[in-house]
């Protein structure tokens, strides 16, 4: 009985301490649960949980063809927490330390010199870095390693993978600032970053299952260029070439799409590599042939010329007795680049032997300020419009600024500065039935969603007559078959008209330096046209006409020529003659 009577006794104790403890331990759980619940959940929060950005990929840029130009690359960075790198004894650190080591190519030694730093500094620390700008393929070995205090962090970078193809065009990314279509189309590149959330143990290791999306990231745009990148090489290559044999500074080459505007070709030497800005002097990361305007020199007598076909002031054969040396006499002292006895040319024959004499007499039957809206018309003295940074106006000045040398000075590329840009433009006019289509470089932005933007306008500006842009471009035939450089010019099989410019370069107080900006700009074919190119050699020692771009003129024009399979020309060249 005895025995019976304790037994209830401890039962009875038992079921008493396992209540009082169920008790306890309840309310324990409502105070947490409820009584303090939003006080505790603010500490786990601010104790555990880590934001990080999820990141929205900056978008590709492309060529017509989809060829990749620009796009965005991972780069990472390993750290280490010391104090719990130790934690399992020095031993197993230098053993991590040394695989670590062999992947990132710093060695075991150096792995343990920034831990064994970091703990003396602070022997509680969580964070040292031990490598960054890692490439995925170091990231992937790393990560797989089994060490929960090594952790990694990424960030975006530009990778350009045709190096300086388009580089001046593409412009970069930079700490010190950002350059060309990378910065001016930001709006269609840019990605916007996300943001997650997790929880971390008291190890700094991720709880798994803990991550929390709190806002999705968005990738950015694709910008499609005009731009053929296998002709822009072509180009590059081919200008660099000849820039060192003709001892130039500089040089530019533009080709475009007489009936669209489409820019194909915008090449630039020295050119930018923008994998490797610091290669290239600071003064060539920007398009030059869009941003520094210069005075065109004698290309600009074309559109003199058209002018005065378009106003009925002068015909193909209108006669003018042109003197090396001519006085307005009012204040102008105009004359020609070299010295010869008094020529009877006729318009045409201007443009050919290019006289400043010849074209200034012609030219004064047009009115200041026709001439002014004329060459407002062409887009000289405004930007193109060119998404690209510091597209340049160059320079008109009003009409009521022009003295007498500026007025006559004006009608053969001096006194006026324009952009290459700016005069590809011009001759894109000319060939286009005398309507002039704002250049383009930029397709449009193509968004994650499909839609496209900034898709740009063809929206034409009547300039001259169809009849007076096929007239002038027949009289620019005459330089390509009967002038100087006719040799250099020609192209066999098609019918090409051209104008050479040899522009000296100006002084900034008035005169001139004895240093030139040589140029060659055309159009091909003449009974069809296709395309303009425009070549620009600045400052050349071993040949200081535009007989230096010549060649290079001749060489470009004829691979666009057969790259784009133009068909040849089925008619003859306009017969007009120079002299009278």
């Amino acid at each position: 009985m005895v025995g019976k009577k304790m037994l209830r006794r401890r039962t009875a104790v038992t079921v008493l301490a396992v209540a009082a403890t169920v008790g306890i331990l309840g309310a324990k759980l409502v105070d947490i649960q409820v009584v303090r619940a939003d006080e505790l959940q603010k500490e786990s929060v601010n104790a555990k949980e880590v934001s990080t950005p999820l990141l929205g990929n900056r978008g590709d840029i492309v060529d017509a063809d989809g060829k990749v130009l620009a796009t965005t690359i991972y780069t990472y960075t390993a750290a280490a927490s010391p104090k719990d790198a130790i934690a399992g004894g020095r031993e197993k650190m230098v053993e991590a330390a040394a695989k670590i080591g062999a992947i990132t190519g710093q060695g075991g030694d150096a792995v343990v010199a920034l831990i064994d730093g970091a703990l003396k500094d602070n022997p509680k620390s969580q964070y040292v870095l031990i490598k960054s700008g890692m490439d995925v393929g170091t990231f992937d070995k790393l990560d797989k390693l089994p060490y929960p205090w090594l952790t990694f962090t990424k960030k975006q970078a530009r990778s350009y993978p045709n190096g300086a193809v388009a580089g001046n065009l593409l412009g970069f990314l930079s700490q010190g600032g950002d350059e060309g279509l990378e910065a001016s189309e930001n709006g269609c590149l840019a990605g916007e970053n996300g943001e997650e959330t997790y929880q971390r143990g008291a190890d700094g290791v991720a709880i798994p299952g803990s991550t929390v999306v709190r806002k999705q990231a968005k990738d950015g745009g694709t910008l499609k260029l005009t731009i053929d990148s296998d002709l822009q090489w072509f180009a590059e290559q081919t200008l660099a070439q000849q820039v060192s044999a003709t001892g130039s500074k500089f040089g530019f080459v533009t080709v475009a799409e007489a009936k669209t505007g489409k820019v194909k070709a915008i090449a630039q030497w020295p050119s930018l590599d923008p994998n490797n800005i610091d290669a290239t002097d600071p003064s060539y990361w920007r398009l030059q042939s869009l941003t520094d305007p210069r005075e065109p020199g004698s290309t600009f007598k074309a559109l003199t010329a058209a002018m005065l076909i378009d106003q009925g002031k002068a015909s193909p054969t209108s006669q003018v007795l042109a003197p090396y040396q001519w006085k307005s006499g009012n204040g102008a002292d105009l004359h020609d680049s070299g010295y010869h006895a008094p020529l009877r040319l006729t318009l045409t024959g201007v443009l050919m032997m290019s006289s400043n004499t010849g074209m200034s007499q012609l030219g004064r039957a047009l009115s200041d300020q026709t001439r002014y809206d004329y060459m407002k018309k062409f887009g000289i003295g405004s930007p193109t419009g060119l998404p690209y940074p510091g597209d340049s106006a160059g320079e008109l000045h009003p009409v009521k600024d022009w003295d007498d040398q500026t007025k006559y000075a004006t009608m053969f590329g001096q006194g006026v500065s324009a952009t290459q840009l700016q005069m590809v433009g011009a001759y894109q006019a000319l060939a286009n039935g005398g309507n002039r289509i704002p250049l383009s470089l930029v397709e449009g932005c193509q968004h994650p969603d499909g839609s496209v933007t900034d898709v740009p306008s063809a929206k034409q500006t009547p300039v001259v007559s169809a009849q007076a842009a096929s007239t002038t471009l027949g009289m620019m035939e005459s330089v390509v078959t009967q002038g100087e450089l006719k040799k250099q010019l020609q192209i066999p099989g098609y019918r090409v008209a051209a104008k050479t410019g040899t522009a000296q370069q100006p002084d900034g107080k008035g005169g001139y330096l004895p240093s030139y900006y040589v140029s060659v700009m055309g159009v091909a074919p003449v009974d069809d046209p296709q395309y303009v190119v425009s070549v620009n050699l600045g400052f050349p020692t071993t040949i200081t006409s535009s007989a230096a771009a010549a060649p290079l003129f001749h060489t470009i024009m004829s691979q666009v020529l057969k790259t784009y399979r133009v068909k040849p020309s089925t008619s003859s060249p306009a017969d007009y003659p120079p002299y009278y």
